[in-house]
């Protein structure tokens, strides 16, 4: 790296710790004692509103699964007085962005509107979240639309893969489908089943709120109470926690493809738990971003087996798991599982050296920052904050929490946590050894 290309990543990374030290979180209440973050930013005559409902895919009633999914879809394309099209041409006519995008655990709505038309976006975002039409058109076109992305992922090895693995994994239970569903399902999918669809997700009981941009605290809470003060509380759907069946061994799913896809796991760390942040520097060292880590060095640098690897930790609400994937030629996938499996026991049985430690620090430290260049992902991360439990001084004590991550940490988490006789892969290919 040239002096002068650290110099100027130096000089990117202080710009972004400065606006991240600067960024004062305000908490608005709202209707029902429910709260609104916000983080005030009135250069930009612009306001990002982020909305999450928790409950999400898991919401889908039993037989009805993919119908939480497809009735977001329909949620812009038609509400109250305006029908499909005037919709569309209202929020052209605004320079509204309105998204809606469903998870297994949450739905979340993004919008993005003018200060100079916040009246009329708010009228128009409070249509959509009340008053949804879910007309007969709008409904089998959008059902034909998931049934072509159904039979696209039908098609896809890194699909396939995520299917299998996590229907193994969870059976039942809804971790265990898809949140889109499956052909079948979607098929049999009728108005009545969206209505109660939406009629189960949208609970003001289930609510968390963020804004961003150029609003002040009275204004968010006048605005927040106008949308929400229409969406029923009612009590929540019980969502039983997730048990693992981890099979023993490889799954292969035969694939006409010359090179294998692989995702593998096993049980991970809740974040609640007093060790999760070393468990998260652990994980980054084992396969986090960039070229550093043991399996990027092992299989990509030193044997040539693929072009990327990773592994991380996904915190959901039912279920925590440490997750991987990397693709192989037919040929090597097999020895590529090998590596997997080697250095996953060497980091449980001898933890990670000092300067591997020290570079993720630096790493996971400098990174941080970066992810507050907007305010859209701004209003994303204080809603994940809100969902998680976290404090609103969380972003500014994050990074000492990685860095009081130390050497015994390490040692000890890796032995708690990293199961090499509990890996599970899933390969969707024709490996061929």
């Amino acid at each position: 790296m040239t002096v002068l290309k650290a110099l100027m990543i130096s000089l990117i990374l202080l710009t972004f710790c400065s606006k991240l030290s600067a960024t004062v979180i305000t908490e608005v209440k709202v209707l029902d004692g429910n709260k609104a973050w916000l983080v005030e930013e009135h250069s930009i005559p612009f306001v990002t509103l982020e909305i999450r409902f928790k409950g999400g895919a898991t919401l889908d009633r039993v037989g009805k699964r993919g119908s939480v999914y497809f009735m977001s879809a329909l949620l812009n394309e038609g509400a109250d007085d305006l029908d499909a099209s005037a919709f569309a041409k209202e929020m052209e006519r605004l320079a509204v962005e309105l998204d809606f995008n469903v998870y297994q655990d949450s739905l979340s709505i993004s919008f993005k509107f003018l200060t100079e038309n916040k009246s009329a976006s708010i009228n128009l975002l409070k249509k959509a979240l009340t008053k949804p039409r879910f007309e007969e058109e709008p409904f089998e076109r959008v059902r034909d639309q998931i049934l072509s992305i159904l039979k696209s992922n039908a098609k896809d090895p890194r699909k396939i893969a995520s299917k299998v693995f996590f229907e193994n994994v969870f059976g039942s239970h809804p971790y265990g489908s898809m949140k889109d569903g499956n052909l079948e399902s979607i098929l049999s999918l009728s108005r009545e089943d969206i209505l109660n669809a939406y009629e189960d997700t949208f609970n003001r009981n289930q609510i968390f709120i963020s804004a961003v941009g150029d609003i002040k605290p009275n204004e968010l809470r006048d605005l927040v109470n106008e949308v929400i003060e229409k969406i029923p509380a009612h009590s929540n759907k019980v969502i039983d926690q997730a048990t693992y069946k981890f099979p023993e061994g490889n799954t292969v799913i035969d694939f006409d493809t010359p090179q294998s896809v692989t995702i593998f796991g096993h049980d991970g760390i809740k974040r609640t738990d007093k060790d999760f942040f070393s468990a998260y520097v652990l994980t980054h060292i084992l396969g986090g971003s960039g070229f550093g880590s043991r399996l990027m060095t092992e299989l990509r640098e030193k044997n040539g087996l693929t072009y990327g690897v990773s592994a991380y930790l996904a915190s959901w609400e039912k279920a925590d798991l440490i997750l991987g994937q990397f693709a192989s030629s037919n040929n090597t996938v097999m020895e590529a599982i090998g590596i997997v499996r080697k250095e996953w026991a060497a980091l449980a049985d001898r933890g990670v050296t000092a300067d591997e430690l020290q570079d993720a620090k630096t790493f996971l430290t400098g990174a941080y920052p970066l992810r507050f260049d907007g305010n859209s992902r701004i209003a994303r991360i204080l809603v994940g904050m809100q969902t998680q439990g976290l404090p609103m001084d969380y972003i500014h004590t994050r990074n000492a929490k990685v860095n009081a991550v130390t050497m015994e940490d390490i040692r000890r988490v890796s032995a708690r946590i990293l199961k090499e006789e509990n890996l599970y892969f899933v390969i969707v290919g024709r490996p061929t050894s």
